[in-house]
């Protein structure tokens, strides 16, 4: 994990000092960024997982992914201000690294990496191979239909993380007012990082409460904030070149109950996997939300744009209109993953109870669990 972030803080300072004319080799530098993300975005959630059960491990999760929408509305504000106080957008890429180096220092000195399973006395099954795990996981109702909703989850908030400064600056363009691209994402930074936190805390604690009295309680929570959250990106697409202000506010509460699954997803990833299947589940897991998500997702809402504007000029009204009818496309995709988690409460009861199963008894296969029989703590697991 501190080789991913030493890594992944290398290759973006690196990236900065890329000429214009080497697009190629920026968007590659760019590429294996993605791999010091994977190094530690795949393991830390199981660390946390190994040294926390429960109520606690659900408190843990939430600050760990508090970091997500607060430090990319962070992002927003202080990569813009770098950028402009130097005059140069490639002093946005030198602020983070520095920060990288210091969480890896920090990890190497103060982080002990507990056994795997240690927190739920799962430390007696051993390790299968990477195919037994993915058939594992493929059979897994819970994981396949959260990961299913979360790419949803990653397709809107990468949708909206590149295009909707742009939509508004857009927007107030097209009422005739002066548009600053600072004090937009300013604005923007600061409600993704307000939402974010409150999002990311008020999903975990609200599932946290819930779940002592319902089971199926994370992925009902989830359900509600997508499908919830769409009519506010609705109505903030066709408010937008009216009532900025008013915008802002449903932009504002649509990401707050955007982010009410963030740590809850991944909970329900770390109680239907078993211990020494949940770095491969994460990795499937964020692998997927981005390859069908975020990755995808700006480029797909600007190719639908530029066809609704087809050969009309590019002007601030027409812009703002082809971008309206493409940021639609969010609304469908959010209901759309809330059906994929409204579909996990229905398995997530049993798949839980299957995984504490074989946590506490070692059982030998995952037909011993359907069966009820066990073996004796310390034999070797070998689930298929």
């Amino acid at each position: 994990m501190t080789f991913g972030i030493v890594f992944w803080a290398g290759i973006t300072l690196a990236s900065s000092f890329i000429p214009s004319s080497m697009f190629g080799l920026f968007l590659a530098m760019r590429a294996l960024v993605g791999l010091g993300e994977a190094s530690y975005s795949t393991i830390a959630p199981t660390i946390i997982a190994d040294l926390f059960v429960k109520d606690q491990r659900t408190r843990m999760l939430a600050l760990f992914y508090f970091a997500i929408p607060v430090g990319s509305g962070m992002g927003y504000i202080a990569g813009t201000y770098f950028a402009q106080a130097f005059g140069n957008w490639q002093y946005a890429l030198r602020l983070t690294p520095g920060l990288g180096i210091i969480a890896a220092v920090l990890i190497m000195l103060v982080v002990h990496e507990p056994e795997r399973g240690e927190s739920e006395g799962g430390t007696k099954i051993e390790t299968t191979t990477v195919k037994l795990d993915l058939i594992y996981l493929a059979r897994n109702k819970s994981f396949v239909l959260t990961t299913i909703g979360f790419t949803c989850v990653a397709f809107v908030t990468g949708a909206l993380a590149f295009w909707a400064p742009v939509f508004m600056l857009d927007a107030i363009a097209s009422q005739g007012k002066p548009a600053d691209k600072g004090q937009v994402s300013l604005i923007f930074g600061l409600i993704t990082c307000i939402a974010g936190f409150l999002g990311v805390g008020i999903g975990s604690e609200v599932g946290r409460r819930l779940k002592k009295k319902y089971p199926n309680a994370d992925p009902l929570v989830c359900a509600f904030g997508l499908i919830s959250c769409s009519p506010f990106l609705f109505l903030a697409a066709v408010f937008a070149n009216k009532q900025t202000e008013l915008t802002w506010v449903l932009i504002f509460v649509g990401e707050v109950l955007l982010c009410l699954n963030w740590a809850l997803v991944t909970d329900v990833l770390l109680y239907v996997v078993i211990p020494t299947r949940r770095s491969t589940a994460e990795a499937v897991q964020i692998l997927t939300s981005h390859l069908f998500g975020d990755a995808g997702s700006p480029y797909l809402m600007g190719v639908v744009a530029d066809q609704v504007r087809g050969v009309r000029p590019k002007t601030p009204n027409n812009e703002f209109q082809s971008l309206q009818k493409a940021l639609y496309m969010t609304v469908f995709v959010a209901v759309l993953g809330g059906a994929g988690f409204l579909a996990t409460s229905l398995y997530v009861k049993e798949d839980r109870a299957r995984a504490d199963s074989i946590i506490r008894a070692g059982l030998e296969s995952e037909e011993d669990v359907q069966d009820g029989r066990s073996h004796a703590t310390g034999q070797r697991s070998a689930i298929a």
